[in-house]
């Protein structure tokens, strides 16, 4: 099935080309120039990925992405950046946001494509039948994980977690003790070789620490090995 593509830029002639590369390689591609067209497209159609520029006239990229991981039915969606911001910060604040990738501009076509391949099958392993009737979870003390619905609760209380935390999260607990590189992670939970990018695990590390360890009544379940990585205590 040919998967849908939403492209939002404010530059035509970026979407244009982004438009006549990715229609090329057999995808659906839909533009938005505003960041208030792009969400009223996500209310009214399938998408099955998004790829969105940082700096937008009236809404920007971060707001859009920060409503699309707010909304019950897109927070899973999978969202790339495509943003001339190349500096650190933005890049961790992209990351923080909820960005399953980020790609500064200027970019080649095949590392783009190569990028939307490894974010889509990703998403859609998340998606398997199989997987789904298993009604797989995982419960630790207050923490109960459920990969089937791609839930997490804490205490009984709902977490919301994007689509990249969620899987950092569940390979973390489902392997408890086994102690992973920022490398391992890197290529089991992003799917593809992200060298020079371990500041990306560090942040979503964080961000999650923030949400399920809460305060000093919650058990800490994300360790740091020094010199090493992470485990799942």
């Amino acid at each position: 099935m040919m998967k849908s593509i939403l492209a939002v830029d404010d530059e035509e002639h970026i979407l244009e080309l982004l438009a006549y590369n990715l229609e090329r390689d057999g995808y659906h591609v839909i533009k938005a120039e505003t960041g208030e067209d792009a969400l009223d497209i996500l209310e009214k159609e399938k998408v099955d990925i998004v790829l969105l520029d940082w700096m937008l006239p009236g809404i920007d990229g971060i707001e859009v992405l920060r409503r699309i991981r707010a909304n019950k039915v897109l927070r899973t969606l999978p969202v790339i950046f495509l943003t001339a911001k190349g500096d650190e910060i933005s890049k961790v604040v992209g990351l923080e946001v909820g960005s399953d990738d980020y790609l500064v501009k200027p970019f080649g076509v095949h590392e783009l494509l190569a990028r939307i391949k490894a974010v889509l099958r990703r998403s859609e392993s998340n998606f398997d039948i199989e997987e789904a009737e298993k009604e797989e979870k995982i419960v630790i003390d207050y923490l109960e994980i459920n990969r089937a619905r791609r839930t997490v609760t804490v205490k009984g209380v709902p977490v919301e977690l994007s689509f990249k935390e969620f899987e950092l999260l569940y390979l973390l607990a489902k392997n408890r003790g086994i102690v992973f590189t920022r490398d391992n992670l890197l290529e089991k939970v992003w799917g593809y070789d992200y060298i020079g990018e371990t500041r990306t695990v560090d942040v979503h590390v964080s961000n999650l620490r923030k949400k399920i360890e809460q305060d000093e009544s919650h058990p800490i379940y994300i360790k740091t090995v020094r010199g090493m990585g992470y485990k799942f205590a």
